[in-house]
């Protein structure tokens, strides 16, 4: 429940460096100790010193010279090398930075969201991969995550050799691609893991591509205000948050106000005036609509005779999020406190212990000081049944559920959202691709399309955008953009057709020159938005680039990709590319999960065999014209070739 109490509190701005700040040759994060540069590409080194100040930059025997001009940036270049290690970076200027044990390799992009974010420590097997994975050349950056409306010069992150160490926080699906990539080529392998769980592809797209998504009119837009209106906006943004964080003093000034406590928990205060709820519920149901801030309750409860004088426990169940309890004054308890900082308190069932030199026969007042900072509040995470007191030795309780009396105290500040946030379109794109794309790469990973479920062909388009970007600001030609067909999920949607519509949307992205699928429909658990199974989707990945990258002759690369279906009668046969050594049904199983539609648009099951390296559909409703494979987000269907690799599903008409 962390994304319900995890708000953003306090705005994060980054703001270039000032000019007269520069005294210092300074380096992006990128240039660290570790660091993979690309082999066979010209080598781009940057920064950052007093406006005129003179540069030299040396790698192994190769120097070069700048000087930083009027803004205080430089940049050389020096020639390409081939694959090496044990280099040492140095910038020399008014100050010498030293960066060591500098590796010459292949360099990878690895983004995306939430699978590609998780972690080696989060798959199956992990304990045993991350005790094996003594591979020093293997390196992996791990880019901080932010987001802005215009382009940064620099993110947070450093690059870290790849050991039982460091493995279990790397990337699992890069991790298991850059080991493929170092096994086979025998080469370092530089992994710059630049992901954010439940992004959408928008974000992560600069902003010029964007105007090649049909109908992103109004998006792009509301983008450009963004960016022409930035400083206004975080201008107002700042002053909210000054607001929000002085009511929150405000409120949380009362905490340590213990004559206040007292006086408010005294059985003789007059609180006939006070308002009355029901609890348990929410107070944002029983009339304190859309309130954040600090709520007095009080109760009387009849304590029998027998119980006067002995040790009580109360049950009151969760509060939401921090409470001071007292009876007849005795402060019995509490959870969180401001000084806590983030609020983690709200599922914690209250259990406080009652001396019993507080308790009386008859009646006793009880009284409770609850602060909630955001979304609900109140005394309502337990049954009415599970809140009461009771006495050691007794079989009777005392419920304390039902009516209590209550006075609002001081309110917070409302929600205050910054501008621009990891959603916003190019927000991600700025803070944490485009410090890099001087950098030279081989090509990029992805693992994306969650986010965008709904989106059907269109995602087609914003993947073209996506592609389109990285590759005209890297300047680096036609790059190879490798990406993953999601794995079978039950999303909960009404709608089940869903993620086949997206899947459909990734098999037409390979009509992007230089790209590449891997498909996954085997690997996936119906449960788990997050299949553990990261060993054989990054091992597919490295397949397409050992193949179709660096020229692996030999080498199935794709399971079967439809290529064309045409009539056969009544019949329909579907020819693959990618058969490799023949189509197969997985482990022997027959075929299923193909569907055939007639005139009438409406899909029915069909029977479908296997002919050399075609299949036959056969069994639909009347004369076929459209013919489709695994449509439903809970398909796991059979067909591979006989390497083991899925065919990707996919819809098409029927010529």
């Amino acid at each position: 429940m962390c994304g319900r109490r995890c708000g953003v509190w306090a705005g994060v701005l980054v703001f270039g460096l000032a000019v007269n700040l520069m005294a210092d040759v300074k380096l992006p994060a990128i240039f660290s100790d570790n660091m993979v540069i690309q082999a066979g590409k010209p080598i781009q080194v940057w920064g950052t010193a007093t406006p005129d100040e003179a540069i030299t930059v040396q790698l192994g025997d190769d120097t070069a010279s700048s000087k930083a001009g009027p803004d205080g940036r430089w940049k050389v270049a020096l020639p390409a090398r081939d694959a090496g290690v044990d280099l040492k970076l140095t910038v020399s200027g008014k100050n010498k930075i030293e960066i060591s044990n500098v590796a010459i390799g292949e360099v990878w992009v690895c983004s995306g969201q939430s699978n590609m974010a998780m972690t080696l420590s989060g798959t199956d097997q992990a304990e045993q991969d991350a005790s094996r994975a003594r591979y020093p050349l293997i390196r992996m950056l791990t880019v901080a995550r932010t987001n802005n409306i215009d382009p940064q010069s620099d993110f947070s992150g450093k690059w870290e050799v790849c050991s039982p160490k460091t493995a279990p926080n790397f990337s699992a699906v890069a991790f298991f691609f850059g080991r493929d990539l170092h096994e086979e080529l025998n080469v370092p392998v530089g992994l710059i893991n630049s992901s954010w769980g439940g992004t959408r592809i928008e974000p992560w797209t600069e902003f010029e591509s964007l105007k090649l998504i049909p109908g992103f009119e109004k998006q792009i837009e509301n983008t450009d205000k963004l960016r022409k209106g930035a400083p206004e906006l975080w201008k107002e943004y700042r002053e909210g948050m000054a607001n929000k964080e002085k009511a929150f003093k405000d409120v949380c000034s009362l905490e340590t106000n213990e004559a206040l406590g007292l006086q408010m928990a005294d059985p003789a205060l007059d609180t006939s005036k006070w308002l009355e709820m029901d609890i348990p519920v929410q107070w944002e149901k029983a009339g304190l609509p859309a309130f954040d801030g600090l709520v007095w309750f009080r109760k009387e409860i009849d304590v029998p005779t027998n119980w006067a004088g002995k040790d009580l426990v109360l049950h009151l169940g969760p509060v939401d999020e921090m409470d001071a309890t007292w009876f007849n004054q005795v402060r019995i308890g509490g959870e969180g406190s401001c000084k806590d900082g983030i609020v983690k308190f709200w599922e914690i069932a209250r259990n406080y212990k009652v001396p019993g030199s507080a308790v009386k026969a008859g009646r006793n007042t009880l009284a409770v000081r609850v602060i909630d900072t955001g979304w609900a509040g109140g005394i309502w995470g337990e049954a009415a049944s599970k809140m009461y007191l009771e006495c050691a030795g007794k079989t009777d309780r005392v419920a304390v559920a039902g009516k209590w009396r209550y006075q609002v105290g001081p309110r917070l500040f409302g929600n205050v959202n910054p501008p621009v946030n990891h959603g916003t379109p190019t927000a991600l794109y700025n803070a944490m691709i485009h410090p890099m794309v001087q950098y030279g790469i081989r090509g990029a990973i992805w693992y994306q399309g969650e986010a965008n479920l709904s989106e059907g062909s269109v995602y087609t388009d914003k993947m073209r955008a996506l592609i389109d970007s990285w590759r005209r600001v890297w300047g680096q030609g036609e790059f190879p953009f490798l990406f993953v067909q999601l794995a079978p999920y039950h999303y909960g949607n009404t709608n089940t057709l869903l993620l086949p519509e997206i899947w459909n949307a990734q098999r037409e992205a390979l009509a992007i020159p230089n790209t590449g699928m891997a498909t996954i429909t085997d690997l996936g658990n119906l449960r788990d938005i997050h299949p553990r199974r990261k060993r054989e989707v990054g091992a597919r990945l490295a397949l397409w680039a050992l193949a179709r990258t660096y020229g692996h002759t030999g080498l199935v690369y794709s399971g079967p990709l439809a290529r064309r279906a045409t009539k056969d009668g009544l019949k329909v046969r579907i020819e693959f590319d990618s058969a490799g050594g023949g189509l197969v049904g997985r482990e022997g199983a027959s075929l299923s999960w193909f569907d055939v539609a007639g005139t009438n648009g409406t899909f029915a099951r069909a029977a479908a065999t296997i002919e050399k390296n075609t299949v036959v559909v056969s069994g639909g409703a009347g004369d076929p014209v459209e013919v489709r494979y695994g449509w439903a987000e809970d398909a796991e269907p059979e067909l591979t070739n006989l390497e083991g690799l899925p065919a990707s599903p996919f819809r098409m008409k029927v010529e």
